[in-house]
């Protein structure tokens, strides 16, 4: 206890924020206090822990070792200590917070329409910040407290992050009625020989489709690999490219009429689209709203 005598708790917060945000005037901005302020709390901060904590590398801010380990146990630190402090009973319409939500276009599409109608009727205080991420990123992003909810799929999770499932989807395959036979959609050996478009964050990522293709020993020309989710439908039109999606993302193809939707080729199993959050914020009142939040905006026609 003598420790926590030597240091305020505001310094503790601005720390976190610090953390968080690798940049000082990033870090005032979220604090709503000045740069100068900030930065004088910083040069008290390196004398307390007798570390830079924060260094400048190839023109951007980056965490010390030290700084790093201070992450996780300053995060865990701070919610307990605010749950403590916290009201018992969660108002939403008077609570005031900020969210960072990491999700793709996709989940953008889906669920976030909905979800910011809930929120601004029932929580009007919360604000939500969007990023976007890979699947890879968003487990490191939860653990290092860089964001608070990610939406994807998470087939095989770390032990400290949760996973809840939102809705079922499946895979259809789209292309332009023009390259299509008259009726149905392709046979296996014309779907493989056709080039496709693959949604993905990298250019070298491996997705559901490429791991059912893998266990079967057989491969696809990908053509096209673009992250936008939105765009990707755009692409096909007046092509023989073949893309392969999850159903709910597609949507009614009124301003695609010369597209056609059919089954895929392959054996596609249906898959759980969910959201996932680390276990320091499975009690947290406000996070256990927006979680609540996200999953009834993620049923069809939810919110």
């Amino acid at each position: 206890m003598d420790e926590l005598r030597r240091i305020d708790l505001n310094q503790l917060l601005t720390l976190h924020a610090l953390l968080v945000e690798k940049h000082v005037t990033r870090a005032a901005v979220r604090l709503h206090k000045s740069q100068p302020a900030v930065s004088h709390v910083l040069a008290q901060l390196r004398t307390r822990f007798g570390d830079p904590l924060l260094v400048r590398h190839g023109g951007r801010m980056v965490l010390t070792a030290r700084a790093q380990a201070l992450v996780r146990p300053l995060e865990e630190a701070l919610t307990r200590l605010n749950e403590l402090l916290s009201a018992p009973d969660f108002d939403p319409s008077r609570t005031r917070g900020r969210f960072r939500l990491c999700l793709s276009d996709y989940a953008s599409r889906i669920v976030l329409p909905p979800l910011v109608r809930h929120v601004r009727e029932r929580a009007p205080g919360l604000d939500l910040a969007i990023s976007q991420a890979s699947r890879e990123a968003m487990l490191a992003q939860l653990a290092d407290g860089e964001v608070d909810l990610a939406l994807g799929v998470f087939p095989h999770p770390p032990e400290d992050i949760r996973v809840q499932d939102l809705f079922q989807e499946e895979f259809v395959s789209l292309a332009d009625r023009a390259v299509l036979p008259e009726k149905g959609g392709l046979s296996l050996a014309e779907w493989l020989e056709r080039p496709h478009i693959m949604l993905a964050m990298r250019p070298d990522a491996h997705d559901e489709i490429e791991t059912a293709l893998a266990a079967r020993g057989l491969r696809r020309r990908l053509a096209v690999t673009l992250p936008h989710w939105s765009a990707a439908v755009d692409l096909l039109a007046g092509t023989d490219l073949v893309l392969t999606v999850a159903g709910r993302a597609v949507g009614p193809l009124r301003r695609h009429r010369t597209l056609r939707r059919f089954t895929p080729s392959l054996d596609l199993p249906r898959f759980a689209y969910q959201q996932a959050w680390h276990a320091r914020r499975a009690d947290d009142p406000a996070h256990r709203w927006l979680r609540e939040a996200v999953l009834a905006c993620g049923r069809p026609g939810g919110g």
